[in-house]
């Protein structure tokens, strides 16, 4: 298995999956396709979500104090986000749907970068070019 993880989360977001994950127990992220969500990564407890054949799992997010956070997203977005790193941050703002930070006035939100060439490497893709 690579070294290289896909996903990360910030500071505060760790902080706040800390104090979401003492309310509602284990976590689990889905990133939003778009549509009625925009492309928000969308928490909530685990067994809340059903994931399936048609997602994939990035990994799982490493938070002192809480079971890792696993993270999703369907197979057809990541068709389009697998040369990029996604770290998980926190805003204040309404989330979407039935996110559970929805109810403290605060929103999570993907932040990405591309994907460096040794990390590419790593997890065995090239670097695209057109």
């Amino acid at each position: 298995m690579p070294d290289t993880a896909r996903v990360a989360v910030t500071p505060a977001a760790g902080e706040l999956l800390r104090t979401l994950a003492a309310r509602h127990g284990p976590l689990m992220f889905h990133q939003s396709g778009g549509c009625c969500d925009g492309s928000s990564p969308m928490c909530y407890p685990v067994g809340m979500f059903r994931t399936g054949s048609g997602d994939v799992l990035l990994g799982a997010l490493q938070v002192d104090g809480i079971d890792p956070v696993e993270v999703y997203m369907s197979v057809s977005q990541f068709e389009y986000w697998k040369y990029t790193h996604l770290t998980i941050d926190v805003v204040d703002g309404r989330g979407g749907g039935f996110s559970v930070e929805t109810p403290d006035g605060k929103r999570f939100l993907t932040r990405s970068r591309m994907l460096t060439k040794v990390e590419l490497e790593d997890l065995g893709l090239t670097a695209h070019r057109r």
